[in-house]
């Protein structure tokens, strides 16, 4: 006879998370759900919160201000984590789980898992329409809960407690699978979440998640390896899917060994070590020129774990018109994209394979040199940014912002940003120094540019700081942004404090949503609606400013401000202090700093977007869209 205890349908999810274990990329077993953030309302206090109540010492929750900032740190935490260990989201029915949606979006535009456990209305309907339902006149079986549908990669409406015995084993596939892996919403109705039922104990014997390894098609692999060994000028991308696959170091085996130009994708960045002679650095839209000659010049292209987006191809105007792709990806959704010839498996094991697979054949001398040329003329760009003088005015730049950082940060250390110019800033600018892989896959990188969700990158810390800590208790976050990303989602910067989780935030004030301006004045438009002195308000004269310094020492963190008329070794003293404390006090440190509104730092290629007839850029972009690669 089937052994059982009765249980809660609360009780049981969360016994069932507790059971759950995953393994790190260097074998390392550790719980799968690291923790859960959570706002309790009426739709989620009682079931779900006195269960989790009951386990807070060995599936901890963490206190959030809101529900959208909490769920963004559980994506960063997911990605500090290689997609090894996931968070839960919890909030009550009504405007607690919408606001969540922003979040699940994040995740599944960047293949992130995050377990999201919202309240729902009563399944009885007795009490209906209870508080924060919005019903629909032709379908009362639908409540807000629904707009997960389409940000979830799994969906399920928990409407009776034997109902996990086969929901959650699809819970866990998507979570742990690299070809499914994203965002799972489970709406729980609260009276679903108080109800009882004999569950089977083998249901929450330990169970370990090991990733698996797909290995490639015979005959695909064998295809690519054709492709590869015809080509003139090989170029290798890495993507997210190879840092999620801890794929780094063989990639960059196969590379050194065939003699091709390695260059990455915004979520493959920080794989490979900048001063790699065959690192030819950030592809695309916000990466570097250096790396966008060399797609410019290739003729075959060996995409791995990256699905190729708009901002990596620049629009598809970054390859040349006649070039072969060849795809390795775990998903064959991505594999297939723009006619590539696709390779679906790992990215570790299918790189391997295929390195056997083309043999002794290498790239030929005078393609693999053009990476150092190509490079020490970004290099130097660059080391002319850093260096200053170049806004018009004399003040601090996002480069030079970028390059303190850069020049303090470790092995150990990690980096993020999102939304706006500062991705741009980053990906193009930072100069990975030694990789260390192990626990992890050696990424220091998170740059949030597949939503481009704006406010990420203020609560992201939070999340990647709890991560980062297990396996990299001497590094430490630093986040990067903007004061539009400031003023949108700061409330967590108060949540972290409060739990003593400790990262540095630079925020550089710009006065607006500088970024968008740009693409709106470069474009011939006039600005508009976007820096702060082109909005409609008397405060458009600056006579109401925000005072970010006062701002974050009243959410509980540390603050160093730069001065007003402070360069380059005040931002840097700045910096190094802001390290030092954040340390020493355990919770956030913000550097508050200006910032010219206008340098950039810029790689020269296009991104598309509608430009009406009637601006001057419009020229400009029917000139790229001749020379967009379409494909048939």
């Amino acid at each position: 006879m089937t052994e059982t205890t009765r249980l809660t349908t609360a009780q049981a999810l969360v016994r069932w998370m507790l059971a759950q274990r995953s393994q790190l990329l260097d074998g390392t077993e550790v719980p799968l759900f690291g923790g859960v953030y959570g706002i309790f309302g009426h739709g989620n206090v009682l079931g779900l919160g006195t269960a989790l109540h009951a386990v807070r010492d060995e599936l901890p929750t963490w206190r959030g201000q809101t529900e959208q900032g909490m769920a963004l740190a559980a994506v960063a935490y997911a990605r500090a984590t290689d997609r090894r260990q996931v968070m839960v989201a919890t909030s009550s029915v009504g405007p607690g789980a919408l606001n969540m949606v922003t979040a699940a979006g994040v995740a599944h535009a960047n293949r992130l898992p995050v377990l999201f456990l919202p309240g729902d209305t009563f399944i009885g309907r007795a009490p209906d329409p209870v508080l924060q339902q919005v019903e629909h006149f032709g379908d009362p079986g639908l409540t807000v809960n629904d707009a997960f549908r389409p940000v979830s990669r799994y969906f399920d409406r928990v409407t009776k407690p034997e109902q996990l015995l086969s929901t959650l084993p699809q819970v866990a596939r998507v979570l742990t699978d690299p070809a499914d892996a994203g965002p799972v919403t489970l709406a729980l109705p609260q009276d679903v979440q108080a109800e009882e039922y004999d569950f089977p104990v083998a249901m929450f014997e330990p169970r370990v998640h090991v990733v698996p390894r797909v290995r490639p098609d015979r005959d695909a692999l064998a295809a690519a390896a054709e492709i590869v060994r015809g080509a003139a000028r090989p170029l290798l991308v890495l993507g997210g899917g190879a840092r999620y696959s801890g794929a780094g170091a063989d990639a960059l085996s196969f590379a050194e060994a065939h003699g091709l130009p390695v260059v990455e994708t915004v979520a493959g960045r920080t794989l490979v070590p900048h001063d790699h002679p065959l690192y030819g650095g950030a592809l695309g839209i916000i990466g570097a020129s250096s790396a966008n000659n060399l797609a410019l010049e290739a003729d075959v292209v060996l995409a791995v774990g990256t699905r190729l987006q708009d901002f990596t191809t620049s629009s598809w105007t970054g390859f040349a018109e006649d070039v072969r792709i060849v795809t390795v990806n775990a998903a064959r959704f991505d594999a297939v994209k723009h006619n590539a010839h696709a390779v679906v498996g790992d990215a570790r094991e299918t790189v391997g394979e295929l390195g056997t697979a083309v043999g002794e054949w290498r790239a030929d001398a005078a393609w693999t040199g053009r990476v150092a040329e190509h490079k020490a003329a970004w290099d130097g760009h660059i080391d002319t940014l850093r260096a200053g003088g170049i806004s018009p005015d004399g003040s601090l730049t996002y480069a030079q912002v970028v390059g303190v950082v850069n020049d303090a940060s470790g092995p150990d250390d990690y980096v993020l940003t999102a939304s706006g110019g500062m991705p741009g800033e980053l990906h193009g600018g930072w100069r990975t120094g030694k990789v260390v892989p192990g626990a992890t896959s050696g990424a220091t990188m998170d740059l949030e540019y597949g939503f481009s969700c704006m406010g990420y990158e203020v609560v992201a810390p939070w999340g990647a700081a709890m991560a980062r800590r297990q396996t990299h208790p001497d590094g430490l976050v630093t986040s990067i942004f903007g004061d539009g990303s400031y003023l949108m989602l700061n409330s967590e910067l108060y949540s972290a404090a409060f739990a003593g989780h400790p990262y540095v935030a630079v925020v550089c004030d710009n006065s607006g949503f500088a970024v968008i301006h740009r693409l709106q004045t470069g474009q011939g438009a006039d600005g508009f609606n976007n820096m702060l002195a082109d909005s409609r308000g008397p405060g458009a004269d600056g006579s109401v400013a925000v005072d970010f310094a006062a701002h974050a020492r009243a959410l509980g963190c540390e603050v160093v401000e730069v001065p007003e008329d402070g360069g380059l070794d005040e931002l840097r003293a700045a910096y190094l202090q802001a390290r030092e404390t954040a340390v020493r006090v355990q919770r956030p440190v913000v550097v508050s700093c200006r910032v010219h509104h206008s340098t950039w730092t810029e790689a020269g290629a296009w991104w598309e977007t509608g430009v009406p007839e009637y601006l001057s850029g419009r020229e400009a972009y029917d000139d790229a869209k001749q020379r967009q690669v379409r494909w048939l």
